[in-house]
């Protein structure tokens, strides 16, 4: 029999429903790559191995008893150290947050748990989701089960900021993770480690109990190692939330049982657009091969391939480092040493020098530059040549999507750049590492679903992302998409086990 962590989430749902075995059974086997793999990893900042076997035993009695199953019941997850789990320490990987455990439960955390998901561990991340290679998390960096086949052995970086994410699960440490997605934080992660990852339309699932980096961009998501299992994850997660005024009242679509009925019915009749934008001079020729790959499988899926412009596309970067700084300074302002978290109270202070003192031993570096950004372009001198004026370009960017779609009913791009770097190669230089999110952050500026697909490997074996972007609220075109892509280029690969 296939080892149980071998199971995707589809896989391990249906076998516990079955009596293939059991619930406990599937904890225990990813308990125990969780412990092994910890420290040659450090994918999680806490374990909580019996978290995952008490979800799983309720689901074992549920069966017993006859009891209706949920959407995730017997599959056990991790969660990213971004949600607040009730009673088990939540830090966003930040030191100002060590310790502090949450009186309640995010929203999300919640529907997962109501679903029948147990919890393996808190994830690490990025410090407060700030970054592209999981090397600010004061937790120390997430290390990529994948390595290059040049012999060199160099750690690489698993992405980020949900790098113990993407690299638990491709590590076969879990099924499925929960991710945030900023500026492409589950996109990219997922591209580099060769799993798939969705960001939903903005608003599908709730930021209630999500710790604040940028409110409107901000968006949790699924992370599996299938389109499918993707979808399976997210019916669970999204839904209308009273509790977040941006979440959105609408019923959550059935889009595993949309894509099942999809299988044999290829794209025919769907429109996919080739941005000319992201053709951008320079472009590594294997992730350019990589694209043009795709474009020949949603060919031979029956789409119809077209041609578009995102006239705006060269403005988003830059427009998303004032957006998102401005929003992490404000929503970091109560991070202070008075209600929770760190306190650093030197001898004979008084309160400013408290918040000096707590904010300055807290926060990571990436953390305090990008304060300084947010609130410089947010400063009485600079927010209506900087802020507001990114702003407007924001609405461009999200028009230029629209008119889009008069021509295409989703859109093709790459994930990211390049494959996965070495870990210290991009840490010295924050504007190469603000540049791995270049073909992600438009999406994210327009609040549109988005999903990285595997699509192969380089010629080191590492592996490539193909990214599908959506029209509003239509995740299932997305999801069928990245379907007719995962089908055709049929990824397999795994990473050779080293830890």
């Amino acid at each position: 029999m296939t080892a149980l962590t071998e199971l995707g989430v589809a896989a391990l749902r249906d076998g516990v429903a079955a009596g293939t075995f059991s619930a406990v059974e599937v904890a225990e086997a990813f308990n125990a790559n969780v412990a092994a793999a910890q420290d040659a990893l450090n994918a999680f900042i806490v374990a909580t191995p019996e978290a995952a076997l008490a979800a799983a035993r309720q689901v074992d009695a549920d069966r017993a008893a006859g009891k209706p199953l949920g959407k995730m019941a017997g599959v056990p997850i991790g969660m990213k150290d971004l949600f607040a789990t009730k009673g088990v320490q939540t830090t966003a990987a930040s030191h100002i947050l060590e310790g502090f455990r949450p009186e309640y439960e995010s929203t999300v955390s919640q529907k997962l748990w109501d679903a029948g998901a147990g919890m393996l561990g808190k994830l690490n991340l990025d410090q407060f989701a700030m970054g592209s290679s999981n090397e600010t998390s004061y937790f120390g960096n997430v290390i990529s089960p994948w390595r290059r086949n040049d012999g060199s052995n160099a750690p690489l970086a698993p992405g980020g900021s949900s790098g113990g994410s993407s690299a638990a699960i491709a590590a076969r440490l879990c099924p499925a993770a929960t991710g945030t997605d900023t500026g492409g934080s589950i996109r990219q992660p997922a591209a580099f480690t060769g799993i798939a990852g969705i960001k939903p339309t903005y608003g599908r699932c709730s930021r209630w109990g999500i710790v604040a980096f940028a409110s409107s961009l901000d968006q949790a998501g699924p992370m599996a190692r299938s389109v499918r299992d993707c979808a399976i994850m997210l019916e669970a997660m999204a839904g209308f939330d009273p509790k977040d005024a941006t979440s959105l009242d609408l019923p959550v679509p059935e889009w595993e049982a949309g894509l099942a009925a999809g299988l044999d019915a290829g794209l025919a009749g769907k429109r996919v657009g080739i941005p000319r934008e992201y053709r951008m001079d320079g472009m590594d020729p294997e992730v350019a091969k990589s694209w043009d790959d795709g474009i020949a499988w949603l060919k031979d899926a029956g789409a119809e391939i077209v041609d578009i412009s995102l006239p705006h596309t060269k403005y988003a970067l830059p427009t998303y480092y004032i957006i998102a700084p401005a929003e992490a300074s404000s929503n970091l302002a109560r991070y202070d040493g008075v209600r929770y978290g760190l306190r650093d109270l030197p001898d004979g202070a008084n309160l400013q020098d408290m918040y000096a003192a707590t904010r300055a031993a807290g926060f990571g570096a990436e953390v305090k530059r990008r304060i300084m950004i947010g609130t410089y372009v947010l400063s009485a001198g600079y927010y209506d040549a900087y802020y507001t004026q990114a702003q407007k370009v924001r609405t461009l960017i999200a028009r230029d999507f629209a008119a889009a779609w008069r021509h295409c009913d989703v859109i093709l791009a790459p994930t990211t750049p390049t494959a996965a770097f070495g870990l210290g190669e991009k840490s010295d230089d924050p504007l190469a590492m603000y540049l791995n999110d270049v073909f992600s952050v438009p999406a994210s500026l327009a609040g549109l679903p988005a999903m990285s697909v595997p699509a192969g490997l380089t010629a080191q074996g590492l592996p490539l992302g193909l990214q599908v972007i959506g029209q509003p609220f239509d995740e299932l075109g997305v999801l069928t998409t990245g379907l007719a892509i995962e089908q055709r280029a049929g990824f397999t690969a795994s990473p050779a086990k080293w830890w």
